[in-house]
């Protein structure tokens, strides 16, 4: 009986478990959630809600960040960038003016809201960085990171999305007085920077590990990646990867100690790349171990499974699935279907988002490219689907512009 009791500790201590960040708790990507629907009926799983008013038009990418039985994402309306708090069923319980919102290319807000305790934290487009209450989005404290640290907004605008350990908040400003800082997440006060690269940010969000005893904090400027002793700040490794529009939107993964970076495939693009990291008196060094042009995602969506990467490419051959043999770097297999895409992972199961709203449910095999289910999200948002796919408390969140849909995935 012990036992049987700690396992239903165990289970439900899973499934209770929040879903406080960009790519989940520990920002690998995988869902807690368990008791999923193995297949799914022709149509699709069953529409429980959907909302329409997350600003407006293309309003935004921003995926869903879960608290409890709190909701929390970004959109925009009317040039201003907006914190949105929904209930479990839809309903909205608050909003939050975060200032002025990217009105250029693909106009609308990018970043999803970072849960922590009782705050939530949004990072605007324009470089607005908020810290609000969760129970009635009050704010708490505020700073312009790009004006704090002389940064220039990209060329897509800002998308990263803040990383927060212990009682610092990491972001990348990318500015003439830092590259990367970290602040105390209660006040907004700077405790330590990194010195200017000379290059500015690109779009990625900070991965944190440890290594050979060594906190590391890693993620991607306009040329490559760079990575900063999570104590002080200091400068550790550049890796300069570069693509023809500084487009390095896809976070490094770490692995057995090793780093895996990819970028889109240009004329002058570079594909995916796996470095073996060395530490020795505190010092960080990369030895390449291969190099893989056909996985060049572009978005942010690659995961690791089980010793094989899989995602898909961009400019190789325009948006094929790949699987890839992560010591090795050999492709295993290439499947043109629905083009480019974001995927998420739960209990054994990928769950595939294409850019055109196409939504699909892969097993993971290096063998074969192998799809169990498929349906397509309603017409009715405007512009590309790129904001991810969540997978959290039996349930499926697919963001398309100003709508939120969420379908019923419980097995």
């Amino acid at each position: 009986m012990r036992v049987l009791a700690t396992i239903f500790l165990l289970t439900t201590a899973a499934i209770a478990a929040d879903w406080p960040m960009f790519h989940g708790p520990d920002g690998a990507n995988r869902s807690p959630a368990i008791g999923l629907l193995t297949a799914w009926p022709e149509d699709g799983p069953k529409l429980l809600w959907k909302i329409d008013g997350i600003g407006e038009k293309t309003s935004g990418y921003s995926n869903v960040t879960i608290k409890g039985d709190r909701l929390f994402l970004s959109g925009s309306r009317n040039g201003r960038s907006l914190v949105f708090c929904f209930d479990t069923d839809g309903k909205q319980l608050w909003e939050y003016d975060n200032g002025p919102v990217w009105t250029k290319n693909y106009p609308g807000s990018r970043s999803t809201p970072t849960i922590d305790g009782d705050f939530v934290y949004d990072f605007s487009s324009m470089g607005e960085l908020v810290c609000l209450s969760a129970d009635k989005g009050e704010k708490v404290w505020s700073r312009n990171i790009l004006t704090d640290f002389e940064g220039e907004n990209i060329i897509w605008a800002l998308s990263e999305s803040v990383r927060i350990d212990g009682d610092r908040l990491y972001c990348s400003p990318g500015g003439k007085k830092a590259s990367f800082v970290a602040l105390n997440k209660r006040t907004g006060e700077t405790i330590w920077t990194t010195p200017s690269l000379g290059e500015n940010t690109s779009y990625a969000s900070p991965i944190l590990f440890e290594h050979d005893g060594l906190r590391i904090i890693v993620t991607t400027y306009a040329k490559g990646m760079f990575g900063v002793n999570a104590a002080n700040g200091e400068l550790l490794f550049t890796f300069r990867h570069e693509q023809r529009y500084d487009i390095n939107c896809t976070r490094p993964i770490y692995h057995n100690g090793h780093l895996f970076m990819t970028n889109a495939t240009t004329p002058t693009g570079t594909g995916g790349v796996l470095l073996k990291l060395s530490v020795s008196d505190g010092k960080v060094s990369l030895e390449e171990v291969w190099r893989n042009r056909q996985i060049d995602n572009l978005h942010d969506s690659v995961i690791l499974l089980d010793g094989f990467l899989y995602g898909t490419s961009y400019g190789y051959k325009e948006g094929v699935f790949l699987c890839v043999d992560w010591k090795t770097g050999e492709t295993r297999y290439e499947k043109r279907d629905v083009g480019k895409g974001s995927l998420t992972w739960a209990e054994g199961l990928l769950y595939f988002f294409s850019e055109k709203g196409d939504v699909l449910l892969i097993r993971p095999n290096p063998a074969e490219y192998d799809v169990i289910s498929r349906f397509h999200l309603p017409e009715e948002g405007d512009g590309p689907t790129w904001a991810h796919p969540v997978v959290f408390g039996k349930r499926l969140y697919l963001r398309h512009g100003t709508f939120l849909y969420c379908y019923d995935v419980a097995r």
